[in-house]
């Protein structure tokens, strides 16, 4: 299965994200219109304490129109590595540093239109310090029991994607 791109027009350019709209051709030779988020990679990291437990975050998304429980996330800089974009992220949204980084594995959020691929880290954490929040992100710290990340998931408290997407790889790479 492929589609040739017939023709691209960006017809959005933004801080974060491009759009862009495709003229493509199928195999069997009809042509469509595909519109792709142009994303850049992304980073999100399981935190956990030397006691066991996990560092979440919230914060208000306006997207939703809520306040939404989520792990740590950011965007890698442009030329910045996954691995180094993780640990300036968990530094600078909860003070914490990482004793260790392990990549658990990639996630594509939304396949039909967008591009971005987040690249999920594990990490174990030591003591916390200072925090340096981007000038526009209002972001509370959580401690939470495996348990407690459980259930806030069974209630549907948490229900980010990347997040979801986060517990699992994590869950399914424990012994």
């Amino acid at each position: 299965m492929y589609e040739k791109t017939i023709s691209r027009k960006t017809v959005f350019q933004g801080r974060i994200l491009d759009v862009d709209v495709l003229e493509v051709e199928l195999e069997d030779g009809r042509r469509s219109v595909r519109e792709i988020v142009q994303h850049g990679v992304a980073v999100a990291i399981i935190p956990q304490l030397p006691n066991g437990r996990f560092i979440f975050i919230r914060q208000f998304r306006k997207a939703m129109e809520r306040v939404c429980f989520e792990v740590v996330a950011g965007n890698c800089d442009p030329g910045e590595e996954p691995v180094v974009s993780a640990a300036r992220e968990l530094k600078e949204e909860t003070g914490y540093e990482a004793v260790s980084l392990e990549l658990l594995g990639p996630i594509f959020p939304s396949v039909g239109y967008c591009t971005e691929r987040i690249d999920i880290f594990f990490a174990q954490v030591a003591q916390q310090g200072a925090t340096s929040f981007d000038e526009d992100e209002n972001i509370e710290t959580l401690v939470l029991s495996e348990d407690e990340i459980d259930e806030m998931i069974r209630t549907n408290e948490i229900a980010d994607a990347k997040t979801l997407a986060a517990w699992m790889l994590y869950k399914a790479k424990q012994p």
